[in-house]
Order: structure tokens, then sequence, then C-alpha cells
């Protein structure tokens, strides 16, 4: 049975409540860390700039980067299954030319 918990994580100095599973909660709270210093990091000095418009911009470079590893993922999992299917071909070649 599921069980949330509830978890509190700081970003940009605001206080966030957050339910999730136990054995989420070290991948939660390292996600906020990641979050808070990429907002304050598209921030910068400016502190009167709009946390709505720092979130989203640090939510776009996020999903950006995610996207990027994504693909880079089926890239290599496509390459993967060519070179298993090559060494498939070869093994198949190896043992009909035993026979």
């Amino acid at each position: 049975m599921s069980h949330n918990e509830p978890v509190s994580v700081r970003v940009l100095d605001r206080e966030y409540t957050v339910g999730v599973e136990p054995d989420e909660r070290d991948s939660l709270t390292a996600a906020a860390r990641v979050l808070d210093a990429r907002m304050r990091e598209i921030r910068g000095n400016n502190r009167m700039a709009a946390v709505d418009r720092v979130a989203v911009l640090a939510a776009l470079n996020l999903a950006h980067e995610l996207q990027q590893l994504r693909d880079e993922q089926a890239r290599q999992q496509g390459q993967l299954q060519r070179t298993l299917n090559e060494l498939n071909r070869r093994l198949d070649s190896a043992i009909d030319s035993t026979r």
C-alpha cells in the first residue's frame, strides 16, 4: 500500500510541502536543490525578477535537458539494438556454417 509522506523543500527561500512515497524522499529533495540552484542562477543578482518568470525559465531549461537525455538514450538504445541484431546475425551465420 502506498503512503505519501509530507516533505518540505525550499526553493528561492520559499517553503513548499509535497507528498511523496518514503523511498522517493531523497530524490525529491535532490530535485528541489537542482531547481533552487537553477532558479538562483537565472535570477542572478536581480532580486526583483518575477519569480514566475524565473520558475518558467528554469523549468524550460530543465525540460530541455531532460529531452536531450531522452534523445541520447533513444539513440544509444537504437545503436545497442543494431549491434545486438548484427551479433545475432553473425551467430546464426556461424551456427549455420557448422551444420
